[in-house]
């Protein structure tokens, strides 16, 4: 026996109630390719951009400019006289040729220090991310305690070790504490745990690949990002490095080159010492084009490794 369909009555209108019906709001919708305009975030991205476009034209303009050059004219304009290549020329040949040292030793602990922070973060990360060990949260929050220190801190305590152990005034006073990286450790943890799949791993040990094997051909080609963005990170720290050199080393011949350029810059403020600001401005120059080069030509591996694990599919 079938029963007959109901069906619901209408709803009556709302002005038959004598009210009128709620108007609803309407939201705007923005398309992908029209993103909304801000002006506060325009007016801010200026800011940082002038905050930091502005000293690069300083020290590009004023790195033409002979030592009267400097005080005789504006400092956000050129002088007179072009003397950017005299100036390039008496860099590396003042005191015997001292910058080319300078350069040589930063190199040295840039690929020795930043070369080994980079490493040891790759292995010590891929090892957090893909391990169980006991005492895994024990070392989480060490790194993170690491994190929150600040290298200044420790600056004394590390002199004082060094110099029991006759390390101080050497390149190794230098180079064995920048191969602690606890920012670019937990960076390649986060990393590295995101971007390798686990099922992957277990795949190339089911075929037969042993731990160094799986490590080098599965895991190291998916982790380049993440190493490029941490040898980036670890290249700027040991480059700019200054409060270290400065507390550890006494010979010039040691010095990198932030130390080395303050002691030119430090010339002025002796007895009989030579004014060579514009050396120093020069050689300020030469110092952050390799930062920029390093930028520009790996950009695209280090924006690729700060977006990693962020969207999943």
């Amino acid at each position: 026996m079938s029963s007959p369909l109901t069906t619901a009555a209408p709803a009556a209108p709302a002005k038959a109630s004598g009210r009128a019906a709620p108007r609803l709001r309407t939201t705007r919708r923005h398309s992908a390719g029209k993103p909304k305009r801000s002006v506060l975030l325009t007016v801010l991205t200026s800011l940082v951009v002038l905050y930091t476009v502005v000293p690069l034209v300083w020290l590009a303009v004023n790195a033409t400019k002979t030592q009267a050059g400097l005080a005789d004219s504006s400092g956000m304009w050129f002088a007179d006289d072009f003397a950017l290549w005299d100036n390039l020329r008496s860099t590396f040949t003042y005191h015997d040729g001292v910058f080319t040292r300078w350069l040589l030793n930063t190199l040295l602990y840039v690929v020795l220090g930043a070369g080994g922070a980079t490493l040891l973060a790759v292995l010590g990360g891929y090892a957090l991310a893909k391990f169980d060990f006991p005492g895994k949260r024990g070392v989480f929050a060490t790194v993170i305690g690491a994190v929150a220190v600040p290298g200044t801190a420790l600056a004394v305590p590390t002199f004082l070790m060094f110099s029991e152990m006759g390390l101080t005034d050497t390149p190794w006073a230098v180079i064995i504490p920048s191969l602690v990286s606890p920012f670019g450790l937990y960076l390649m943890w986060v990393f590295a745990t995101e971007a390798i799949p686990t099922e992957l791993l277990e795949a190339a040990r089911i075929d037969g690949a042993g731990e160094a094997r799986t490590f080098f051909t599965v895991a190291l080609p998916l982790l380049a990002p993440g190493i490029v963005t941490v040898l980036l990170f670890t290249t700027v720290a040991t480059w700019n490095n200054y409060f270290l050199p400065l507390i550890m080393l006494k010979d010039p011949d040691w010095y990198p080159l932030t130390l080395g350029l303050s002691a030119w810059n430090s010339q002025a403020e002796t007895v009989g010492g030579e004014v060579v600001f514009n050396l120093v401005i020069t050689g300020s120059l030469i110092t952050i084009l390799p930062l920029i080069a390093a930028f520009l030509l790996l950009q695209k591996y280090w924006q690729s490794g700060l977006a990693a694990g962020s969207v999943k599919e």
